[in-house]
């Protein structure tokens, strides 16, 4: 059984959870997908509006691991009073760089996705019919390099309103037990929580 082993520094002024951030840079998310991808119904400039990509069943952890959302469009939802899809169906029309996962304000059980940055791309055909609509992939197995395209701020655009701060399911929390931190990694690599190892360096 694999053993993920993750470091937690230790200030003077209290304890500070660099979990995702050292995970990261120590090389132990190698082969891990950077991105996912979302079968949305809802038009490009609704997703700017609302702040993100919502509402969604996801593994808040694991999504916390990616850095880029990658939005790809859904034609054929039933329900044609809600969507406001216009791009072709099936393609990619947008990737976004990821800021937070928060509880979604329409649906509290489900998430949004909410993002920082975002570039229009024309992709056809990028949805293949997967069951889930949210699924994690590598940007290169899409063809999609972020450092060839003009990305837009979100500060320029208009978003939700800011939700309470218990709503939102941020990287690190306020406070973080070692028992909740092994939990919390357990899913996120799909192991037991005895099978994680946690070192904390003073």
């Amino acid at each position: 059984m694999r053993a993920v082993i993750a470091c937690i520094s230790m200030s003077v002024m209290g304890a500070s959870v660099k979990l995702i951030k050292v995970l990261r840079s120590s090389g132990r998310l190698q082969g891990w997908s950077t991105s996912f991808i979302v079968f949305t119904a809802r038009s490009p400039d609704r997703i700017v509006n609302e702040g993100g990509s919502q509402a969604w069943v996801l593994n808040p952890a694991r999504a916390k691991l990616c850095k880029w959302l990658i939005c790809t469009q859904n034609r054929h939802n039933p329900d044609h009073e809600f969507s406001d899809a216009t791009e072709e169906h099936g393609s990619a029309f947008m990737m976004a760089e990821i800021s937070a996962i928060a509880a979604s304000p329409e649906r509290p059980d489900r998430w949004i996705v909410e993002i920082s940055r975002f570039a229009r791309i024309n992709l056809p055909e990028i949805w293949q019919h997967w069951r889930n609509p949210v699924r994690y992939a590598h940007l290169s197995d899409l063809g999609v390099d972020p450092d060839t395209l003009r990305f837009e701020p979100m500060r320029d655009m208009k978003v939700t309103p800011a939700k309470p701060q218990s709503s939102a399911v941020g990287w690190p929390p306020a406070t973080l037990t070692i028992p909740e931190a092994k939990k919390a990694l357990a899913a996120t690599f799909g192991v037991k929580p005895d099978a994680v190892e946690i070192t904390v360096r003073g």
